[in-house]
């Protein structure tokens, strides 16, 4: 132990230089002021699995922990399209969703916002169009914002969503 201490004594501590900021870090701020500019306070998102593999979920949760912290930001996730701002889907549309996706986005006020999140949400992936699934959320709702990936980060999605609310801000 002594030499080990003797050694550090001797040359000192070497680190390495800090790393530089991230911008990706930059979205939260972005995101928060937006929110609170466009909505004037929290923005309420209703989550539709459309029929997905549960990995968009996975990442969707993955906005809870303490790194995204997604209720910090204003961003908080309701059980009824009818107090919903933002639809977020997920997945390609099966057959059997098509008329509950229907209906819930007749039953979200206006302005409505829908991001279709995922490789299967944005082209139908892998599953595409057949008797079974009707492929990507836009052959079914209009889409504003689409998210590849499989699944796509945290920090896509929270630009999608940051994405979905400046592009709202500036429609009529």
């Amino acid at each position: 132990m002594w030499k080990t201490l003797r050694q550090i004594q001797r040359i000192g501590i070497a680190t390495e230089p800090p790393p530089s900021p991230d911008d990706a870090l930059r979205v939260r701020e972005e995101l928060q002021a937006g929110i609170r500019e466009v909505m004037g306070r929290a923005l309420c998102i209703r989550h539709i699995d459309a029929g997905s593999c549960n990995g968009c979920e996975l990442e969707i949760h993955a906005l809870h922990n303490p790194i995204y912290n997604l209720e910090g930001l204003g961003i908080r996730f309701v059980a009824s399209p009818r107090h919903a701002d933002l639809l977020l889907v997920t997945g390609p549309v099966s057959a059997h969703m098509e008329v509950a996706l229907r209906r819930v986005y007749d039953a979200t006020p206006d302005p409505k916002l829908v991001v279709a999140l995922g490789d299967c949400g944005c082209t139908g992936g892998v599953f595409g169009e057949s008797y079974a699934c009707r492929g990507r959320v836009s052959n079914i709702i209009p889409v504003d914002v689409a998210v590849p990936g499989c699944p796509p980060a945290p920090n896509s999605i929270l630009t999608a969503i940051l994405t979905a609310i400046t592009a709202s801000k500036r429609a009529p």
